[in-house]
């Protein structure tokens, strides 16, 4: 479902990713692991088609990026640091913009169904310039699942999000799995990927410096893992 070769991100005289290869099947859920700066945030912008490689072939749903990035766009979910909401329209407007965009299918059940699903079907008519960060997220959350998408990107999704909200993201994330969806998750909470992710992948000074199934490393492995693949790059 995805596939990169020898990417190649730079900024000026920073190289950021160096010759990162990177594949992942249909239906895995890879937690992307790594510490502050090495490229996690760059690789899944990139990724999502809102920053174009140095060098390097990229495939996803066996569309080429950047040449054929709206395609590529039409098969993902996306959640950034940044919502990507508009701040004047309510919450249901917001998801009726989305919605309209993707050409969901029976779309005011589908709005009602995500609402119901992030927490927010009583904040549905509420301008979303009044709602907190993590309501916001929520949001984003709900916009990046309304269309069901084929792939979804997930950069560091529980930042800001209270205990509620994240067994709530949880819950999503175990079900975009359970339906055979494709995923690619960054995050810093290695006890939380733990229990979600099929995959764990190291990045690290700009390639990826180890992989390994959940199932080849067992319960409770995966801090040793992640700390043994940086020691050895």
């Amino acid at each position: 479902m995805i596939e990169v070769s020898k990417l190649v991100k730079r900024f000026g005289l920073k190289t950021v990713l160096r010759g990162l290869d990177f594949q992942v099947q249909e239906g895995e859920f890879v937690a992307l692991l790594g510490p502050n700066g090495a490229g996690k945030t760059t690789f899944l912008r990139i990724l999502a088609s809102l920053s174009r490689p140095s060098l390097g072939e990229i495939h996803i749903a066996g569309y080429a990026l950047p040449a054929q990035a709206a395609a590529v766009r039409r098969q993902l979910g996306v959640v950034s640091h940044m919502p990507l909401l508009y701040g004047d329209l309510t919450a249901e407007e917001n998801l009726r913009f989305f919605g309209r965009m993707y050409d969901v299918q029976q779309l005011d059940q589908r709005i009602s169904e995500v609402l119901e699903l992030v927490g927010l079907a009583a904040r549905r008519r509420d301008l979303v310039r009044t709602f907190s960060r993590g309501m916001q997220q929520r949001l984003a959350i709900g916009r990046a699942v309304l269309h069901d998408p084929e792939v979804m990107l997930f950069d560091e999704p529980h930042t800001g999000l209270d205990q509620d909200a994240c067994d709530m993201l949880d819950k999503v994330l175990r079900d975009v799995a359970a339906r055979g969806r494709t995923v690619v998750m960054t995050s810093h909470d290695l006890a939380r990927v733990e229990d979600l992710a099929s995959r764990f992948d190291v990045l690290s000074r700009g390639v990826i410096a180890a992989s390994a199934s959940r199932q080849s490393l067992g319960k409770n492995n995966v801090l040793a893992f992640y700390r043994q693949a940086l020691q050895e790059k």
